[in-house]
């Protein structure tokens, strides 16, 4: 059996129980899907981009905990364990902890490596458009967050923008600003659109 088609069906088996609807195993192929059209476009090492695009969420955090930033690097152990199991190309296992590593929004780590570059767009262009709205609202109501604040919905009255409180606030301090941070020019073009 192919390495990748190990690694997807070691994933979805992985994440069946998962509960988060934001980062399923859908979410993951969307991840994957978009990592392999960026790496094609950009030319990215496909043996690093694609498994690192598999295993980037391995393990989810919560948005609302404190250790939220670690679960990249926690993902990049465990993707190590896995990748070590199917007896992986040794020298390129470093390069796709490096990417899964990278991805994270939390983490506010700037990628080094286009491979990185590729797996932290990917992520990103699942959280915008018709997708990332649906996973804002879905997050939003698991943590019993309003919608947006009644008295001040756009913070123009002295308000602080509040996301773990607001759904709405999570357009201003995140969503919006996502198209500014792609790192590609194709996702950059995507993020456009």
């Amino acid at each position: 059996m192919e390495k990748l088609e190990l690694l997807r069906q070691k994933v979805q088996a992985s994440l069946a129980a998962s509960t988060d609807p934001a980062h399923d195993f859908s979410h993951v192929m969307r991840v994957y899907s978009m990592a392999d059209h960026l790496c094609k476009k950009e030319g990215g090492d496909p043996d690093i981009v694609l498994p690192a695009a598999l295993l980037h969420d391995l393990y989810h955090v919560p948005k609302n905990h404190p250790d939220r930033a670690k679960a990249s690097e926690i993902s990049a152990v465990m993707a190590e364990k896995l990748l070590r199991e199917i007896d992986y190309t040794k020298e390129k296992i470093p390069h796709i902890m490096d990417a899964i590593r990278s991805h994270s929004f939390s983490r506010g780590e700037t990628p080094l490596t286009k491979e990185a570059m590729i797996v932290q767009d990917a992520d990103r262009l699942d959280a915008i458009g018709a997708i990332g709205i649906a996973r804002l609202w879905v997050t939003g109501a698991q943590f019993n967050r309003a919608l947006y604040c009644a008295e001040d919905p756009f913070a123009e009255k002295g308000r602080k923008l509040d996301d773990m409180k607001y759904g709405l606030d999570h357009f201003y301090e995140k969503l919006l600003k996502l198209k500014d941070k792609m790192n590609t020019e194709t996702a950059k073009k995507i993020a456009e659109e």
